[in-house]
């Protein structure tokens, strides 16, 4: 007869097995962020205000300069602005991503470029992995461009 601590050790490990199934792989959540954050970009470039805002999180945090922008309307409503003219006023693209073991957290980085193509910052991301598995950007904040790599000196004879 199979006694009550025999049931609940196969149940646990019956349930941390699944938790660990459940988990995509790394290299699988890489790229779903990667590709979520495209679409995120992609909003932009496409100037679709709505697609753009499926992308943030309800309680999300981004960063404009000083300000701070508390919530998915205040973010929508701070950026707002940016998909106002037919043409975008900047472009993104993620370069990295990194997830954490857990699968729910993210960051994804990358270059920001103005309509010329030069780049004039880098964005940070952090998105969260939802319970459908979607991914949703929680924060959210740009920082100066990477400095140029130093250009290497010809070795002395």
């Amino acid at each position: 007869m199979l006694d009550w601590k025999h049931f609940a050790a196969g149940a646990a490990l019956a349930l941390a097995m699944n938790a660990q199934a459940a988990t995509p792989a790394p290299e699988a959540l890489r790229a779903e962020v990667f590709a979520a954050e495209r679409a995120f970009a992609r909003s932009m470039a496409e100037r679709d205000f709505a697609a753009f805002g499926r992308h943030i999180a309800d309680d999300s945090v981004f960063f404009a300069g000083r300000q701070t922008l508390r919530g998915r309307d205040a973010v929508l409503a701070g950026w707002k602005a940016f998909f106002d003219d037919s043409a975008a006023p900047f472009s993104w693209e993620p370069d990295q991503v990194e997830v954490l073991a857990s699968g729910q957290l993210a960051l994804s980085t990358g270059p920001v470029r103005n309509p010329q193509g030069e780049v004039v910052a880098r964005f940070n991301s952090i998105w969260q992995r939802q319970g459908d598995g979607r991914w949703l950007v929680i924060f959210d904040k740009g920082s100066p461009p990477d400095p140029p790599a130093p250009k290497e000196r010809p070795l002395s004879p």
